[in-house]
């Protein structure tokens, strides 16, 4: 009777600091992720901030497309709206974010596209130093999802790895979703001229 009780409460102890070490590695990996897409929106949310001063600008320039504006700002309202719970980084809530983040992407594009027909644009100090940001923003967001991408796939790793995946799935860690790129990304752009 004493051999039993000792073995269990020797194999309790075990399976306890056994389970405490892989936990605290899936709490530690899940916090990283949580970092990183903390750091995702403030990129995200930079770009935001610049789009009001760069319409302005653009504003300013005698009949500039107001239908190219207003897609920038309806894009820009609809990109600002969805945020994911970082609780809830599922692989269709980054999906949900990513579109209209892209949404944004390309209707800024389009905007960039039309300033080439305004030289008055083209050569205001504010367009320009506005623009630079942008770009340098632009190359922010691109740095901060593969950060995010690489916690990502430590911690879904460390997710699925034995015997993490007892703990795991015994304490509620599930695998996070990732940033992808866009379809036809892998196909470079037709150019005419």
């Amino acid at each position: 009777m004493k051999r039993r009780l000792f073995l269990a409460i020797t194999g309790l102890l075990v399976t306890l600091s056994f389970s405490s070490c892989g936990y605290n590695t899936l709490v530690n990996l899940e916090e990283n992720v949580k970092g990183k897409w903390a750091q995702v929106e403030n990129a995200y949310q930079r770009r935001a901030d610049l789009i009001p001063n760069l319409v302005n600008t653009v504003k300013g320039a005698a009949d500039f497309e107001q239908q190219t504006l207003t897609q920038v700002i309806e894009a820009r309202a609809k990109a600002t709206s969805i945020t994911v719970d970082p609780e809830n980084l599922t692989p269709e809530a980054i999906q949900q974010f990513q579109q209209s983040q892209d949404a944004l992407s390309q209707s800024l594009g389009r905007l960039l596209v039309s300033v080439e027909r305004y030289p008055e644009l083209k050569a205001n100090q504010n367009f320009l130093e506005l623009q630079a940001q942008l770009e340098g923003t632009e190359n922010r967001i691109s740095t901060e999802r593969r950060a995010f991408n690489e916690a990502t796939q430590q911690y879904n790793s460390a997710v699925r790895r034995f015997p993490n995946n007892l703990m795991a799935g015994l304490f509620g860690f599930k695998q996070k979703g990732y940033f992808t790129a866009d379809a036809g990304a892998n196909q470079a752009p037709e150019v005419q001229f």
